[in-house]
């Protein structure tokens, strides 16, 4: 999180601003995705939901993994960044999206009686629901969510 990043982050919270953060640069040397949703939890005091996760970084940074479809977006070639394919998530992710998707799904039921009474009582949010929650959820300011990609290769920007 960089300073001019901090400074905007309060005035968004002196005036009651819903936000959404974009973790950009994710093809960059010293990328790391994880890092920066724990500095907006620690440094800027708020509840960063992530509704992607990346594939690779760095000069691996290959797509992200989409947590409210549980789907991979591949950018195939880099002469066509809005081009994607949707794909399977890779094996080596799938347990790191699950994680992630539970954790994104607790924080969207928390946002409704009726959503947490329905995953409290072990029924699937239908993707409906989940956007709602999201929603609500970053326009009352109780959660942030959080994408990732590249902006100037035109990656993470479009789905």
């Amino acid at each position: 999180v960089q300073p001019q990043s901090e400074t905007v982050w309060r005035q968004a919270n002196k005036y009651g601003v819903p936000r959404i953060v974009f973790v950009n640069k994710m093809d960059r040397i010293g990328a790391n995705f994880y890092n920066v949703e724990d500095q907006i939890r620690n440094r800027l005091k708020a509840n960063p939901v992530p509704l992607q996760i990346p594939i690779g970084a760095e000069d691996n940074f290959k797509g992200v993994i989409d947590l409210v479809t549980m789907k991979a977006l591949v950018w195939e070639d880099d002469t066509k960044p809005t081009d994607y394919v949707e794909k399977e998530i890779p094996a080596e992710l799938k347990e790191k999206a699950e994680e992630y998707r539970t954790k994104m799904i607790e924080a969207v039921s928390e946002t409704s009686d009726e959503l947490m009474e329905k995953y409290l009582g072990g029924e699937e949010l239908s993707l409906e629901e989940i956007k709602t929650g999201i929603k609500a959820g970053c326009l009352s300011l109780s959660i942030v969510p959080m994408l990732c990609g590249t902006a100037f290769k035109n990656k993470g920007v479009q789905p």
